[in-house]
C-alpha cells in the first residue's frame, strides 16, 4: 500500500510536482509529464490511456517484459517466447471487450471454461495472463491480480510411449534432418530445443554437454555408437569446411521446423498420437531399464519428478497363479 500524501493531494495517483514541472514516478523511473499543470494532466491521462485502455493494449505493453527473465534479465527459452506470443494472440482476441480495471476472477473462469477441450491450452493462457496482470499491478496500474488464484485444469498424467517398431516407422519416413534429431534426441534424453541448439563448442571429448533451457540443469551426455552416428548423420547434412557454431550449421533448426516434420511423418508412417516430446521418455524409460540413471540423464533436480516422468510407461509382465488341485486318492 501506498502511504498517504502530505503535499500534492491534489495530483493524480503516482505524480509528483519537483523543480517546476510535474512527473509520474513509476517503478524508479521519472518521467517528465510536463511544466503546467493541465498539460502534465493531458501526458498523464495519455500515458495511463496506452496502459489501461483495452486488454489488448495492456497485453501489447506487458508481453516484452514476461519474455525475459526476472532474475536474469536475460530471454526465455525460444519455444517459451513462442508459447507466450501465440497466448497473448489468443488472450487479446478473447478478451478485447475488456479493460484491465474491468477484470474480476468470474472473468478469468469465463476464459478458462471456454479453452477448457484444450487444457495444455488454457493452462498456458491463464499463466501469460497472470504474469500480465501482476506486471501490472506491479506498476500500480491494477490494485490486484485477478487471475493469481484462479485454479488451472487438472491434466491426466501423459502415460504415451513410443514403441521400437513405431520409432522406426517414423524414422524410415522422415527427412534427413528430422531422423538427424531423432537420434540425437534418444542418445541424449534431452529436450527437442536443447537438441537442435546444440553447440559445437560443447561437444567434447567425454560427450555433449547440455544446459538445459527450461531448467538451467547441467549435463554432459557421454559418447556411445548411437550418440557418434546421430552428431555425424546431423553433420553431414552441411558438410562445411569452417567449423560452424551450431552442430546443424550456422543456424540452429527451429522447433517449428522439426515439429512440422515430425507430424508429417507421423501421417506417412500411420502412426497416431505420438508426441515429439515422447523420443524424451522413450530414452529415459530405456536408460531406468538398462541400469542407467535416468534422473541424471534428463536432468530432474527432484527423483520424484523422474519416477512421474516415466510412469506408467511400461507395462509389468506378471505371471499368473497355477491352480493346485489335491491328488486323487
Amino acid at each position: 500500500m501506498n502511504r498517504p500524501r502530505k503535499h500534492d493531494r491534489h495530483l493524480p495517483p503516482c505524480v509528483y510536482h519537483r523543480h517546476s514541472a510535474y512527473y509520474l514516478v513509476q517503478r524508479g523511473k521519472w518521467t517528465r509529464l510536463g511544466a503546467e499543470l493541465p498539460e502534465a494532466l493531458r501526458e498523464y491521462a495519455r500515458l495511463a490511456g496506452r496502459s489501461t485502455g483495452r486488454m489488448p493494449a495492456l497485453i501489447d505493453t506487458m508481453l516484452p517484459r514476461i519474455l525475459r527473465d526476472k532474475r536474469t534479465g536475460k530471454p526465455k527459452a525460444a519455444e517459451t517466447q513462442r508459447q507466450y506470443k501465440l497466448c497473448a494472440a489468443l488472450l487479446r482476441d478473447m478478451l478485447a471487450h475488456l479493460s484491465p480495471d474491468e477484470m474480476t476472477p468470474r472473468d478469468v473462469k469465463d476464459l478458462r471454461r471456454e479453452l477448457q477441450d484444450t487444457p495444455a491450452v488454457a493452462n498456458r493462457a491463464l499463466t501469460v495472463l497472470s504474469l500480465i496482470m501482476a506486471e501490472a499491478v506491479d506498476d500500480e496500474l491494477l490494485v490486484t491480480n485477478p487471475a493469481a488464484g484462479v485454479e488451472r485444469i487438472k491434466l491426466a498424467p501423459r502415460t504415451r510411449r513410443i514403441t521400437v517398431d513405431e520409432y522406426d516407422s517414423i524414422y524410415a519416413n522422415a527427412d534427413p534432418l528430422l531422423r538427424a534429431v531423432m537420434a540425437l534426441c534418444y542418445a541424449t534424453g534431452q529436450r527437442v530445443g536443447d537438441v537442435l541448439a546444440i553447440r559445437t563448442q560443447d561437444i567434447g571429448a567425454d560427450g555433449i554437454y547440455f544446459e538445459q533451457q527450461k531448467t538451467g540443469a547441467r549435463v554432459t551426455v557421454a559418447w556411445t555408437q548411437e550418440l557418434r552416428e546421430a552428431v555425424a548423420a546431423a553433420r553431414a547434412l552441411k558438410p562445411l569446411a569452417l567449423r560452424p557454431p551450431y552442430l546443424f550449421g550456422f543456424r540452429a533448426p527451429t522447433y517449428a521446423m522439426a515439429y512440422k516434420r515430425w507430424k508429417a511423418a507421423c501421417k506417412r508412417a500411420r502412426v497416431t498420437g505420438a508426441n515429439i516430446h515422447d523420443l524424451r521418455a522413450m530414452s529415459g524409460t530405456d536408460a531406468d531399464a538398462q541400469g542407467i540413471d535416468p534422473q541424471a540423464l534428463l536432468g530432474h533436480s527432484d527423483r520424484r519428478t523422474t519416477r512421474g516422468y516415466l510412469r506408467d510407461r511400461v507395462v509389468p509382465v506378471v505371471p499368473g497363479p497355477v491352480m493346485k488341485r489335491p491328488k486323487s486318492a
